[in-house]
């Protein structure tokens, strides 16, 4: 056997002590962009189709005290805006980071795993990364699109008590035919509920009104109740948590227990005034006609019916406050506020007869804009504010910042941590927000004065000075002094167009 020589030896020694660092540091490293027992938790709570009607938001007008309460002790975003106005795009977008152009999802029927298969999600990327994660209620659009056990070690959906249409329906067939669980009453009781599907899915049209349910016996009480048994039970060991919170209202149905609706009076609701001719320049594709499933005419107002739908949309508010405020008792009981970080926003804003429209599917600034409040302890100054312009993608690269982790390379969306530790920055300088309208899609974007459209020409186009004219009454893109804004602006958006589409997944 030929032995090595004395200065071989050394050499090879001097090899396997580097490497033996080097592993050694690499897996220190690795170890840095996983979740520790001290790394903060998460609670990221996202409603369904919530506008700006919420006293966070500068909205007064509306019974919010936990949402307030979060206020107090966090930093409120006025600009912050989703990329898409539609719940199933605009959760794929946020949830993996990238423009709608990049997800592929611009529908409520894609799913991002079929149109992107190797996208990581933001609940997987932070299980992948030490956190014991759970979701419950409406996080993904629906079930179809839930990732399942690759995001979460616990996921629940779960349904009101009974639903508001059909109990007194079957309440009346039962005291005339006996139970509907009867075989010989199977084929009348099926046709009665093929009757009310409509009515009883209160899509078109919309539902609203109270029910007989208590708080929690509607879906939205028993998904705050779920928060709250994972929290008292420690569900989570001894990992930092990942908890997302999706909160179904106060999409359609507008239903709320009656004590609710009790708050919010129609004669005493404030209603916001639209110019009678506000849709003369407004072009035909940033225009939807949902307002006539919701049972009005073309530019007309309907004074009574508004009220209506607002204090049915207002009441659905302030339960899912109610819901809120469980969340954040439970938290201050089990002693971890100091240590979560928690998120409040909404998938994307809605209309409630603002430019006489109704629900989303605009680019309008009430359909784009989201409410968002975001309290990181020891970091968001209390009671503070910023108006920087930030998106929906930008909530995962920032949670991954806040909680020290690497992001995900492909990430389209900015953390927003310069703005924690300085509210009076600017943000970026431009939101961006797509629609479709059929195979073509309406693309707009923000900056902290204007905002730009663009439909399926570039003659039809709008432009808004939303520091003169925050309502977006005026329809600036033909004015002749503006023509220099409106070249600078076309010039960045068609930029933010080919940025968006950058990662479109072959």
């Amino acid at each position: 056997m030929k032995l090595m020589t004395p200065l071989k030896f050394a050499t090879c020694l001097v090899f396997l002590c580097t490497l033996t660092a080097s592993t050694s540091w690499a897996a220190e490293a690795d170890q840095k962009k996983n979740a520790t027992a001290s790394s903060p938790n998460v609670l990221l709570i996202v409603c369904d189709d919530l506008n700006s009607h919420v006293s966070p938001s500068g909205y007064q007008d509306i019974i919010t005290p936990n949402m307030e309460r979060l206020a107090k002790s966090s930093m409120r975003f006025t600009r912050a805006y989703c990329q898409y106005p539609v719940c199933g795009p605009s959760r794929s977008s946020f949830l993996s980071g990238l423009y709608p152009e990049s997800t592929g999802v611009v529908d409520n029927t894609s799913d991002i795993r079929t149109v992107r298969p190797n996208t990581t999600t933001m609940p997987q990327w932070f299980k992948e990364h030490g956190y014991w994660t759970a979701g419950v209620g409406k996080i993904f659009h629906n079930t179809k699109t839930d990732p399942g056990e690759i995001a979460w070690h616990e996921n629940h959906r779960f349904d009101n008590e009974w639903n508001p249409v059909v109990r007194p329906v079957q309440e009346a067939f039962e005291k005339e035919h006996g139970s509907v669980d009867l075989e010989k009453n199977q084929k009348a009781w099926k046709a009665k509920l093929k009757e009310l599907r409509k009515l009883a899915g209160g899509q078109t049209p919309p539902g609203y009104g109270p029910t007989t349910m208590s708080d929690a016996q509607h879906k939205d009480g028993k998904n705050a109740r779920q928060i709250v048994k994972w929290l008292d039970e420690k569900s989570y060991g001894d990992k930092p948590f990942f908890m997302i919170c999706g909160i179904q209202k106060p999409h359609v149905p507008y239903w709320a227990p009656q004590k609710y609706f009790d708050m919010y009076p129609p004669e005493k609701i404030v209603v916001s005034a639209v110019p009678e001719n506000d849709w003369d320049d407004i072009p035909k594709a940033a225009l939807v006609h949902r307002y006539t499933s919701f049972g009005f005419e073309a530019a007309k107002e309907n004074d009574s019916l508004r009220r209506e739908y607002m204090q049915a949309y207002h009441a659905c508010i302030t339960f899912v406050d109610a819901q809120i405020g469980l969340v954040l008792d439970s938290l201050e009981k089990n002693g971890l506020e100091e240590d979560t970080i928690v998120i409040l926003t909404s998938d994307h804003g809605y209309h409630l007869g603002e430019h006489f429209l109704w629900g989303k599917v605009t680019l309008f600034e009430v359909c784009a804009r989201v409410p968002m409040v975001v309290r990181v302890p020891g970091r968001t100054p209390a009671s503070s504010h910023t108006t920087g312009l930030v998106e929906l993608i930008d909530l995962f690269p920032t949670l991954c910042d806040l909680c020290d982790i690497d992001a995900p390379k492909e990430l389209q969306g900015q953390s927003f941590v310069s703005l924690l530790d300085d509210p009076k920055s600017s943000g970026k300088q431009f939101a961006y927000t797509v629609v479709s309208r059929g195979k073509q899609l309406g693309r707009s974007i923000r900056s902290s004065r204007w905002r730009y459209a663009e439909w399926n020409t570039p003659e039809e186009n709008e432009l808004y000075d939303l520091n003169q004219d925050p309502a977006e009454f005026k329809n600036l893109a033909k004015d002749p002094e503006m023509q220099m804004v409106v070249n600078r602006l076309r010039k960045v958006l068609r930029m933010k167009q080919t940025e968006a589409a950058s990662l479109r997944s072959n």
